[in-house]
């Protein structure tokens, strides 16, 4: 199999999970800047091909979700793929390395933290759910 045709399989795989978990993937600076100064809640995740995002992050983002309290938007960026966005991205998260996969938290285009690729891999889904969660219930309003 061709390396190429394999890596766009893994990448639309990768896309579709998090767009089928119900966040809007943002694939260019312009698109970025208009999510992440919305005001309200927003949880970005940065999605990425690695084995920690495909086992944990992206089923973890999945889940999350499904709780009474949660953020106002769900967002996503590729690392990786969509360089030039994700770098914008990164420019909202201010006082954070560049990681992926990751989640940030913003409010009011604001970051206010993130659960970062060492909160995730070597960990389970559960946790990261909890972590995203517990960040839910301090910051976002109840649907």
């Amino acid at each position: 199999m061709d390396f190429n045709i394999f890596m766009q399989d893994v990448v639309g795989q990768a896309r579709q999970e998090i767009e089928d978990a119900g966040y809007t993937q943002l694939t260019t600076p312009e698109e970025v800047d208009q999510a992440l100064q919305q005001k309200g809640t927003t949880l970005v995740m940065i999605n990425s091909v690695c084995g920690c995002a495909g086992g944990i992050a992206r089923p973890a983002a999945a889940h999350a979700i499904h709780y009474d309290k949660r953020p106002d938007q769900l967002v996503s960026v590729f690392a990786g793929q969509d360089r030039e966005a994700t770098d914008r991205a990164r420019e909202y998260f201010v006082g954070y390395p560049p990681s992926s996969p990751s989640f940030a938290f913003l409010k009011d285009g604001e970051i206010i933290t993130m659960v970062e690729r060492h909160d995730i891999e070597g960990f389970d889904p559960i946790k990261v759910v909890n972590s995203l969660q517990q960040i839910f219930d301090e910051h976002c309003e109840e649907i």
